[in-house]
């Protein structure tokens, strides 16, 4: 089972930010290898943080050692193997980490692309949850194969693909 806990701070548009954000979790997790995370005994558990851009600013240059702020960044909680994680769980419960949304730099990024904020959160949070399952895109080859699994995550959501407008990786 997974479960999303949302902490939503002021400056945010109105939306059902929860059921948005545990809809965005699911959909990232059911296009992974880890699709049976829905199913499991275990709690497969997600905190997603939508706050300001000075949070996030401070929170990428202490974690990153970059002086700025930036739209997503993801904590992953399980840095091994995320089934022998859950094999070794003593209380059924498995934290995969922390997701943090800036509200300025998602806003301005969403006007730029000519969607709704509550859009370009969502796409977001399914590529800070594939982080937290440990894709990444540090590389062409790593950046297609999870432009490709959020692009069917989103799919699966009703939004389009936010890379149709570039050639490379983010």
């Amino acid at each position: 089972m997974i479960e999303v806990a949302l902490l939503h701070e002021e400056g945010w548009p109105e939306a059902d930010w929860e059921l948005l954000a545990q809809r965005a979790v699911e959909a990232a997790v059911a296009h992974s290898p880890y699709a049976h995370f829905a199913h499991d005994q275990a709690l497969y558990e997600v905190a997603v943080k939508l706050t300001s851009d000075e949070e996030v600013h401070g929170l990428n240059r202490a974690y990153r050692d970059r002086d700025k702020p930036t739209n997503v960044l993801s904590f992953p909680m399980v840095q091994d193997d995320l089934l022998q994680a859950t094999a070794n769980t003593d209380d059924g419960e498995v934290l995969l980490g922390d997701i943090v949304l800036a509200e300025g730099v998602c806003a301005a990024e969403a006007a730029e692309k000519g969607i709704s904020v509550v859009d370009h959160a969502t796409h977001l949070m399914v590529h800070g949850t594939f982080h937290l399952l440990g894709y990444d895109h540090m590389d062409d080859n790593e950046a297609e194969a999870m432009e490709a699994l959020e692009i069917a995550a989103l799919a699966s959501l009703g939004l389009s693909d936010p890379y149709g407008d570039r050639q490379t990786g983010d």
